[in-house]
């Protein structure tokens, strides 16, 4: 729980990113970085993602984790990439065990308390509310943190520029996901003007919110 806190320091905004092609992986982390939002979680959903990830993270001034990761292989590959994290889009013990035994730090998705408890019970306490937006928003963050005071959350799917300041002020989030401002076809179309405005106008939000 300590070091992906300490990882996250001041990044309460997580872009989740899907790339398409490796020409966006610069331009795409330039326009983040340009607009004060330099990490990224680039999802392991196409065929360009992890050369995507390699690229970002050779530069050295963007934080890059590796999303929708489903597999202990694909925890191999995001690590020798360069991933400094990894996020999962459930709960599976083999990705946690693979990534604690590389000593990296994993955010497993949960949707239910069950599903909780499991994460506990594999010594992770902080968890990936996914997809919070069907499963109740701000309102399931903060039902699920009555019984489980320990937790925090990293809510995502569903998560926009109209509710960030509304998850981010719970007490029990430490970061949010989102894609709104890295939206699949501003990176497609090279429209990263639009985006380091949409990164700039997030980071000024999230700074406005105490963590």
């Amino acid at each position: 729980m300590t070091d992906i806190l300490s990882l996250l320091d001041g990044h309460r905004v997580i872009p989740v990113v899907v790339v398409d092609a490796v020409s966006c992986a610069d331009p795409l982390a330039d326009a983040l970085v340009d607009g004060g939002m330099p990490i990224a979680e680039v999802t392991y959903r196409t065929a360009a993602a992890d050369d995507a990830l390699r690229t970002i993270a050779a530069r050295g001034d963007v934080l890059v984790g590796a999303g929708s990761v489903r597999t202990a292989d694909q925890v191999d590959l995001a690590v020798a990439g360069g991933a400094r994290f990894i996020v999962s889009p459930g709960l599976s013990e083999a990705v946690v065990l693979r990534c604690q035994s590389l000593d990296i730090p994993i955010v497993p998705g949960i949707a239910t308390a069950t599903e909780l408890m499991r994460a506990l019970d594999l010594g992770v306490e902080i968890v990936k509310l996914f997809p919070a937006g069907v499963i109740g928003g701000p309102s399931a963050v903060r039902d699920l943190s009555a019984p489980f005071p320990s937790v925090r959350f990293v809510p995502t799917g569903g998560v926009n520029r109209a509710n960030l300041v509304d998850y981010l002020s719970l007490p029990s989030v430490i970061a949010v996901g989102g894609s709104w401002m890295v939206a699949r076809d501003l990176i497609a179309n090279a429209r990263f003007d639009e985006i380091r405005q949409l990164a700039a106008e997030a980071a000024s939000l999230a700074s406005e919110v105490a963590a």
